[in-house]
């Protein structure tokens, strides 16, 4: 195997790592769509997915602690993102509250669901960081998400570039499943806000 072939690949999961730590901050990068494309690029590397799946756990989980501490630290940055969207700060103050008193499966389950929710890894972020709870439990609870999320979309690029012929379909049928998957979360996730509110 050329150095070319394989310097191009290492760019593309390289970016994939950074736009996933940054997606924390920024929910609209789309880092599942690059981990997707570093899957395609690498599929045929033996064990390269396993690699990228690891990678991709560990720039999650650091985007979270990255984060959590400036949002327990009062980063004035991310203060004026909340003071500059009201509706970020709502999110944050609801979800503080629903996380108060939740315990074991309950919690989780949260933080895993907020993975595959668009922004939703942003504000559970910044409700923890504004919480005077602790964030051990939290950072452990992190740590799983990103191992699950990581395993899924590894999973999704992976099993997509051995069904088709063609990268770019392998790209689009992912990229696709992964929004549907995403869209259908989030749905069940306001259905679920909505229900907690007539109740």
């Amino acid at each position: 195997m050329d150095a070319a072939a394989v310097v191009g690949p290492v760019w593309i999961c390289a970016l994939a790592l950074f736009a996933v730590l940054g997606d924390a901050f920024l929910p609209f990068i789309p880092s599942g769509t690059l981990v997707i494309l570093a899957v395609l690029n690498t599929a045929e590397m033996d064990g390269a997915p396993l690699m990228l799946a690891a990678g991709v756990a560990i720039a999650s989980f650091l985007g979270d602690l990255v984060l959590l501490n400036l949002a327990r630290r009062g980063s004035p940055a991310v203060q004026r993102r909340l003071d500059h969207r009201p509706e970020l700060a709502a999110s944050v103050a609801r979800l503080q509250q629903y996380l108060t008193g939740q315990t074991g499966r309950t919690a989780a389950l949260l933080v895993i669901v907020a993975r595959f929710v668009p922004a939703g890894r942003t504000i559970l972020d910044l409700a923890v960081g504004h919480s005077a709870d602790s964030s051990r439990r939290f950072l452990r609870l992190s740590a799983l998400a990103a191992l699950v999320w990581a395993s899924y979309i590894v999973s999704l690029g992976w099993l997509n570039s051995h069904w088709f012929n063609t990268d770019w379909l392998s790209l689009a049928v992912s990229c696709v499943a992964a929004t549907a998957i995403s869209t259908t979360v989030a749905r069940l996730v306001r259905r679920r806000r909505r229900e907690l509110a007539l109740t």
